[in-house]
């Protein structure tokens, strides 16, 4: 039964991942529309980036200590890239360059939105498994 808890508390942490990410892609999508200017598309992503890799290396140790060893080797590459993205200070959004990184902004923000849906199926399958292998006990 704690199996089952420890799974309900990683998708309920990966769904708050998703949600900040679906919202930086559509500040950038209201600014390739033109609907805000760039002072304030850049302000609103990066508000939300620190608490994003914050969930995300919460997320990466939570799956360590409850001895989920697969999906938190998952976990190390997207967490391994957010460091990176930190330590080589790329990580904000830069107002007056915003126009010009717009795609690859939009490519990165999309390949992890792809990636965190997969780590989703996978919560939700191991859920899936582990309520039913409970209830065969």
């Amino acid at each position: 039964m704690v199996d089952l808890f420890a799974w309900l508390i990683s998708f309920f942490i990966l769904i708050a991942l998703l949600v900040i990410l679906i919202y930086q892609l559509m500040c950038l999508a209201d600014l390739e529309f033109d609907y805000i200017n760039p002072y304030d598309s850049s302000s609103r992503i990066n508000k939300v980036v620190l608490p994003e890799f914050i969930t995300q290396g919460v997320l990466c140790f939570f799956y360590l200590v409850t001895g989920h060893w697969i999906m938190s080797l998952f976990c190390a590459p997207y967490l391994y890239y957010n460091v990176r993205l930190y330590r080589q200070r790329k990580h904000l959004v830069d107002v007056t360059e915003i126009f010009n990184l717009l795609p690859q902004e939009k490519k990165q923000r999309l390949i992890k939105l792809f990636y965190l849906v997969f780590l989703l199926f996978l919560s939700i399958f191991w859920m899936i498994y582990t309520s039913l292998d409970d209830h065969d006990d």
